[in-house]
């Protein structure tokens, strides 16, 4: 059963993480980063748990170690000199730039995870579909096939595992063949895939003129509040923004801000506008909880 921010209109949760990954990718204060990564960390537990956390751990953070140790390898600007390697100078500034990059890398990577997690199919068809029928369907068929080329390729390995022909076996020249032979059968199995959903969507009358479509989705006044409430959020966001309060100067030397009034509402704006679908979520549980203690 979907609960919390996933049942909101498809134009809600839209236009909330396009909202979250712009000010990501354009955010280098530290505050911002800080906000942001805590938030995207903690939504993607939110909707998988286990499994995010996992993955988060295991494959995002390392991104973060490893952007703070190559940014200083390869730039060497910084008036903070902390010591030299094969004569190139090893920068504070550069090693802190380097940890603020990783940390809006994997931040934005996190937030387009939870987007796939949110934004199924047909949401996406939903928005797209009036405006440019062609990108929808392109954009709905590549978030649908990536899992079944995950699941596929599964079934292909397993297949050829059970009669003696896993490329985790032998040596590295029958493995690498192997997987090519598995690769080459997936390939092959989307490409008949592809012929058969052309000729399902032909018959059901897709590019037609004047075709009419479905849709589930109604705007009600729950949508209409909690869009009226993502931009206010983003408005306050963007004039702090305009007044340079999301970034700070690295190079050479690093100088950030003072905090004032305003920038100490800018920074709860962002906060409170990132944890709207926790928020959200976490209510709809406690709901849910409260109703079933009472049963």
């Amino acid at each position: 059963m979907e609960t919390g921010f996933k049942t909101y209109h498809p134009i809600v949760n839209f236009c909330y993480f396009l909202a979250v990954i712009v000010f990501t990718m354009i955010s280098m204060h530290p505050i911002f980063l800080v906000i942001t990564l805590f938030a995207s960390f903690t939504y993607s537990i939110v909707l998988n748990e286990l499994s995010s956390l996992k993955f988060n751990l295991k494959f995002l953070m390392p991104i973060l170690i490893i952007m703070a140790i190559i940014n200083p390898l390869f730039v060497h600007k910084g008036v903070t000199v902390l010591f030299y390697l094969n004569g190139n100078a090893i920068t504070l500034e550069a090693i802190i730039y380097g940890i603020a990059s990783g940390t809006m890398m994997i931040s934005v990577l996190m937030w387009f995870r939870s987007f796939n997690d949110i934004m199924d199919s047909d949401k996406v068809i939903y928005i797209f579909g009036r405006l440019s029928p062609s990108l929808s369907l392109i954009l709905s068929m590549t978030f649908r096939f990536i899992p079944l080329f995950k699941e596929q390729f599964k079934e292909i390995s397993e297949a050829q595992k059970n009669i003696g022909r896993g490329f985790s076996q032998g040596g590295i020249f029958k493995r690498a063949k192997q997987f090519m032979r598995e690769f080459s059968i997936l390939i092959t199995w989307s490409m008949e895939n592809s012929i058969e959903t052309s000729d399902s969507m032909r018959a059901r009358g897709y590019g037609l003129p004047h075709r009419s479509s479905f849709s589930i989705y109604r705007f009600d006044r729950r949508d209409a509040i909690a869009l009226a409430i993502i931009a206010s959020l983003s408005i306050i966001i963007v004039l702090g923004c305009h007044f340079d309060m999301n970034n700070i100067v690295y190079y050479p030397a690093i100088i950030i801000g003072d905090i004032t009034l305003l920038s100490i509402i800018v920074y709860l704006a962002y906060f409170a506008l990132l944890m709207i679908p926790i928020i959200v979520d976490l209510l709809e549980e406690y709901k849910w909880k409260s109703l079933i203690s009472m049963m």
